[in-house]
């Protein structure tokens, strides 16, 4: 049993943000019927390479961008722009709690598939919009990608080495304004669920990757609100903790730079490594005792470290910081985060068996449950695999009716 099992949710979701959503809701139990467009699908089949390879080693249509963000999804294809399409469309609602879509804002209305034509055929479903900019202000009918929104939500502008060091601004290397987003319309999907089973009252929901951006600047927005000053990009160091950041370490075996992460969260941690690193009296001088005051005096502290962790090779620092509990880390590539033996131990890595290829690896969900275990299925292998179970499972389409959606291009 999952925890959502009877929960059932109308996913005309598309790339990221909106189908990361509906792939958790489904790693939670619901069943996820993933809506694409005929012929096509969902646009992230075509992102690639890299694609899917057959048992062959030949690339399949399926790529590795669309294979991330669909497990546990059943497919349907449906044209929403026919009229037969938007007809049937509403009839599923009528057999769904949640309704996801991502598209512009007025599209669905155009369609007869908004929030009030549905609430009137379904008045308990959980509609949720996930757009740019949300369905309000002067910029709700802009498209909003996760590129263009890290750069207006302020995240670029504390991403990437400071400016005196010839920095610039960086975006994140993955696309976290849809990946929060897309986590921040699960829990406000699950509260208004809450809410329909209390009240049998749906209602809607909107998301703006803009917003989210906005909140996820977390401490560093409070730091600019409180205090007035726009913190600038501090590169691999914290804005409000001291030593906290990337430290050069001595060379490695084969003589290239090497690095690693020294995260002192507390004073307490910092006497320990001053302890470790043999410096006792940067633990003990006046102006680096506490976090405050390392901060303040980040100018002089930060070079003494970086000529103090040169002097150690990266396996001798780990081990001895954390033999004393001190927070450090390696900086791993791809292949050695799949490597490491805790996210191997975690279950991090699922193998399926792929129609097309039967060893095909995808990441799990970082979900773990002692009672409601999440599903584990395969994204849907082909598009529009699932249409006709689908529908005659929720519709019960006779063979008659599926050859009459067929000819109108609805499916």
């Amino acid at each position: 049993m999952n925890s959502l099992d009877g929960i059932r949710v109308l996913d005309l979701s598309r790339v990221l943000a909106g189908p990361w959503c509906t792939q958790t809701l489904a790693d939670l139990g619901a069943d996820v019927i993933k809506v694409e467009r005929p012929r096509t699908g969902d646009d992230t089949r075509s992102w690639g390479p890299p694609f899917l390879q057959d048992e062959a080693g030949h690339d399949t249509a399926e790529a590795a961008y669309y294979l991330g963000a669909n497990r546990n999804k059943r497919s349907i294809t449906c044209d929403i722009a026919q009229p037969s399409g938007q007809a049937l469309v509403r009839e599923l609602v009528r057999h769904c709690d949640v309704f996801v879509e991502n598209f512009k804002v007025g599209d669905m209305a155009r369609y007869g598939l908004d929030y009030p034509s549905l609430q009137a055929i379904n008045p308990r479903l959980v509609y949720c919009s996930v757009t740019g900019f949300g369905q309000t202000g002067p910029y709700r009918e802009r498209a909003g990608y996760d590129y263009a929104v890290q750069g207006m939500g302020g995240l670029m502008s504390v991403t990437g080495e400071r400016d005196d060091l010839g920095g610039g601004p960086q975006k994140v290397g993955v696309a976290v304004a849809d990946l929060l987003t897309g986590m921040y319309a699960t829990v406000a999907v699950l509260a208004a669920l809450r809410h329909a089973e209390k009240t049998g009252e749906g209602q809607q929901v909107d998301m703006a990757l803009l917003d989210t951006q906005v909140a996820m600047l977390a401490n560093l927005g409070a730091n600019y609100l409180v205090s007035g000053q726009a913190p600038g990009r501090a590169g691999n160091a914290h804005q409000n903790i001291v030593p906290y950041q990337v430290f050069e370490v001595a060379p490695a075996a084969d003589g290239s730079r090497d690095h690693l992460i020294l995260a002192v969260g507390n004073d307490g941690q910092y006497a320990k490594f001053c302890s470790v690193a043999g410096r006792p009296d940067l633990g003990a001088d006046p102006r680096y005792v506490r976090n405050q005051d390392r901060v303040r005096h980040r100018a002089t502290l930060v070079p003494i470290l970086q000529d103090l962790m040169k002097t150690r090779s990266k396996a001798d620092w780990l081990a001895a910081l954390e033999a004393a509990k001190v927070p450090c880390g390696a900086i791993n590539n791809l292949a050695e985060v799949f490597a490491d033996p805790q996210v191997q131990a975690r279950g991090m890595v699922t193998e399926w068996q792929h129609p097309l290829n039967s060893g095909l690896q995808l990441v799990s969900s970082p979900m773990k449950f002692s009672a409601t275990p999440v599903r584990a299925d395969l994204p849907p292998p082909l598009l529009g695999q699932h249409t006709e179970e689908v529908l005659g499972e929720l519709l019960a389409c006779s063979a008659a009716r599926l050859a009459e959606l067929r000819s109108s291009g609805a499916i």
